[in-house]
């Protein structure tokens, strides 16, 4: 069975950091991507940040570049989003996704979109304050 299980979602100041982490089971780690997207309240949930377990190669949205880092460990099977210098407008549901590695190269690495992803972890709640 596949499962996703995000944690380390909490309640921040702006400026702070926190770590949220995804812990994958169920299916081989190498050949998938990992996409993590967020949610806020009224609004659709968009893409922020994927990772290629295959190559280790990373996308970032503008918005969060350079505060944000996505990586991996494959002997855990877990991906992290390392999130810092947070904003108000970070605040959301953040989600990790799984999608087959061959989408991330078909769509040149750039692979935010959520149809493409199959399995999706419940979220985690990140709320920060102003």
């Amino acid at each position: 069975e596949v499962q996703l299980v995000e944690s380390g979602g909490d309640l921040v100041q702006a400026g702070g950091s926190l770590r949220l982490s995804c812990a994958a089971s169920g299916f081989i780690f190498d050949d998938y991507s990992i996409g993590w997207f967020r949610q806020a309240p009224g609004k659709e949930r968009k893409g922020v940040s994927s990772i290629s377990n295959r190559d280790g190669s990373t996308y970032y949205v503008d918005s969060v570049k350079g505060r944000f880092t996505i990586s991996n460990d494959h002997a855990k099977n877990m991906v992290y989003l390392q999130m810092d210098s947070l904003k108000p407008e970070d605040t959301a549901v953040y989600y990790c996704a799984a999608a087959p590695v061959y989408r991330h190269y078909i769509r040149g690495g750039v692979l935010l979109q959520a149809p493409e992803y199959a399995y999706w972890g419940q979220g985690t709640q990140v709320t920060v304050s102003s």
